[in-house]
């Protein structure tokens, strides 16, 4: 919960821990068993109140079990008003200490446009490769944009699982792994 600063008021304040205590009940259903987190709506309710009110951007993933129940919701990397790096080699460090089976990522536009960038969906794709080689599952990416949320699956934009192609007999010489992805704000 945000600390009250001289430019708070008491309203304010007032309204941040009607906020905190909302994310507080929605996080304590999505731990419960049972189907409230299989539904889009519960997840996009539950991140449009964490991330809405971001000034930068903010890289989230929801960590699951093998029944979708949540273990834990981490803030992953912050970056700025248009980007963050996201460093695959953390997302899977995190994933393996938690022992998740699944994932939801989640990030904000402080732009306010929910439209996945090209950089949204290569972070995406990326993710979902490393993660498949530990039988990880990404379920979904949500971009957050003020009061609304985006979800990549149900727009398209997320696909499903490709076929697996043949690897190759020997590496290509000087091709080397990306160390961070960025995630950019759509500007359109």
């Amino acid at each position: 919960m945000a600390a009250m600063d001289s430019n708070t008021t008491p309203q304010q304040a007032r309204e941040d821990r009607a906020i905190y205590r909302a994310m507080r009940l929605l996080e304590g259903r999505l731990r419960s068993p049972g189907d409230q987190f299989r539904s889009p709506y519960a997840v996009r309710q539950f991140l449009t109140l964490r991330l809405a009110q971001e000034e930068r951007e903010v890289f989230s993933a929801l960590w699951l079990d093998a029944q979708h129940r949540l273990i834990a919701a981490d803030d992953l990397f912050f970056g700025t008003l248009t980007q963050t790096s996201v460093y695959p080699r953390e997302v899977v460090k995190r994933c393996l200490q938690l022992n998740a089976a699944a994932v939801i990522f989640a990030h904000n536009h402080p732009s306010g446009i929910t439209t996945p960038s090209a950089s949204d969906m290569i972070l995406t794709d990326v993710l979902k490769q490393a993660l498949s080689l530990v039988d990880v599952r990404v379920l979904d990416h949500f971009i957050v944009a003020g009061a609304t949320a985006l979800s990549m699956l149900e727009d398209g934009a997320l696909m499903e699982e490709r076929p697996t192609t043949k690897p190759e007999t020997k590496p290509r010489r000087g091709r080397r792994p990306h160390k961070a992805v960025q995630t950019e704000a759509a500007t359109a």
